[in-house]
């Protein structure tokens, strides 16, 4: 009897999780209706291999020369419609990444900037753990992104272009050879900092 309760939920569990957290499709994307053309880049219409194989190299290699190396390469998603891109769990993001399991790109965030924001987003996860990085301020996982993704929009909806703004400020202060040590030390909003760059943080996403 246990064990067959267990069999049940060894089968159960993982249909569930497939049925209520379609975010987890990351993990086996051709199961939703996309084909993986290398081991790093999946496609709802292959024909566009070519297309979103640039976009991807550019972002990484971009990422990787201005903010130190990614050490696992992401598997990156492409949706050419809004179905696919909502197959996934989103739905307003132009695209979204899943801690360190993959980035799903929607059918508006095909663009280079784009790309390097969400990659950056990979290498938070990286270099900070996914628990941490989840708990950081979001000005600074958020602001980070936009501000050195070189995303071109001199002006952002808020919260992002405020976001900005103050990841711009912090990071002239720590510098950027400090980055990531000082990005360890961030206390989620609220608590309270100990040491100079904890006090900047607190004293600034406070406002």
């Amino acid at each position: 009897m246990l064990k067959r309760l267990l069999l049940i939920c060894l089968i159960c569990i993982p249909v569930a999780v497939w049925g209520l957290y379609k975010q987890a499709r990351v993990l086996a994307p051709e199961w939703n209706g996309v084909s993986c053309v290398s081991d790093v880049i999946c496609m709802e219409n292959a024909a566009r291999h070519p297309e979103a194989a640039a976009l991807y190299e550019e972002a990484y290699a971009s990422v990787n020369a201005s903010l130190g190396a990614i050490e696992n390469k992401p598997r990156a998603i492409f949706c050419g419609s809004q179905a696919c891109f909502e197959a996934f769990g989103f739905d307003k993001a132009a695209a979204h990444t899943v801690g360190g399991s993959g980035i799903v790109i929607g059918p508006r965030g095909w663009k280079d900037y784009y790309l390097r924001h969400e990659m950056i987003h990979h290498l938070q996860a990286e270099r900070l753990g996914v628990f941490r990085q989840w708990l950081s301020p979001d000005w600074f996982k958020e602001g980070m992104a936009y501000a050195l993704s070189r995303d071109p929009r001199p002006k952002l909806s808020a919260p992002w272009g405020r976001y900005r703004a103050q990841f711009e400020k912090w990071y002239r202060f720590v510098g950027k050879e400090r980055l990531w040590e000082e990005a360890r030390k961030l206390y989620p909003q609220g608590q309270v900092a100990t040491s100079p760059y904890h006090r900047f943080d607190y004293e600034y996403a406070v406002r």
